[in-house]
């Protein structure tokens, strides 16, 4: 297995993040291909230091991965859990942006060979991160993602039930103007990276729609996207035959933005 280390850096506003970055065996320690992985959740849930399959598939391809256990993550105390509540599209965002940087600045990773993936929140924060760091990446995978967050009150299981809206308020606010500014779904114009979207038709958390508004916005953009759509899984997925052809288009689509 490629070594995982644990880092810790300062974001833009002084905020201690830490994280933890995979090396792959058998390369040198620099100017490597990187691919930036985000958690889902994003609140109360964390990466930790171990087996990960997904990382370990990426480092025998000999490309770096990070994940950066941003603001709002679990594991690091109430405060820096509450620091993420209605800062998804923004502070999240420059963490794992500003955990980047660490990586390129530290020698590690060439900064024109970066690609960022994620599913549910980490699917968001692929494309939101993108969005804001249009330079950054060149390229952003969306794993069954929320990328429209005014649907999120309207479709889903969270939106079901008053507990899950008084949740949605609290963590996302109640500005409709802000939800769609932080909607990657609206702000697809600001996109430079090629996109990669990949969904299961009977999802729950994050309902179909999503994908289906992003396409949209895409199309519409006339900008550069592809579209994976696994009609009979749902918030992930376990069949091994789709799993095979998964983890087959996520390795293509990287061969084709990196220099590998």
């Amino acid at each position: 297995m490629s070594p995982t280390k644990p880092i810790a850096f300062k974001a833009r506003d002084g905020l201690t993040i830490h994280g933890y970055l995979t090396l792959p065996k058998g390369k040198p320690d620099k100017n490597l291909p990187l691919v930036v992985i985000p958690h889902g959740g994003p609140h109360g849930i964390r990466d930790f230091w171990g087996f990960d399959e997904d990382t370990q598939l990426l480092a025998s391809r000999g490309i770096a991965v990070l994940k950066v256990n941003f603001r709002g993550s679990g594991g690091y105390g109430d405060i820096f859990e509450y620091a993420g509540y209605q800062k998804w599209g923004r502070e999240v965002q420059f963490d794992i942006i500003d955990g980047t940087k660490y990586v390129i600045e530290q020698g590690y990773v060439n900064p024109d060979n970066m690609c960022i993936m994620g599913a549910s929140f980490g699917g968001y924060s692929a494309l939101q991160s993108s969005i804001l760091a249009p330079d950054l990446f060149k390229c952003a995978i969306g794993v069954v993602g929320v990328y429209d967050l005014p649907l999120m009150f309207k479709e889903g299981d969270i939106s079901e039930y008053k507990t899950g809206r008084n949740y949605l308020t609290k963590v996302l606010g109640s500005d409709p103007q802000e939800h769609k500014a932080f909607s990657p779904s609206y702000n697809v114009d600001k996109l430079k990276a090629n996109v990669l979207i990949v969904h299961g038709g009977e999802d729950q958390r994050a309902p179909i729609e999503h994908a289906e508004s992003l396409v949209e916005a895409l199309k519409k953009a006339e900008h550069p996207y592809e579209y994976m759509l696994l009609e009979s899984e749902g918030h992930g997925f376990y069949k091994a035959k789709h799993r095979q052809e998964y983890y087959i288009k996520i390795l293509a689509f990287l061969n084709q933005n990196l220099k590998l």
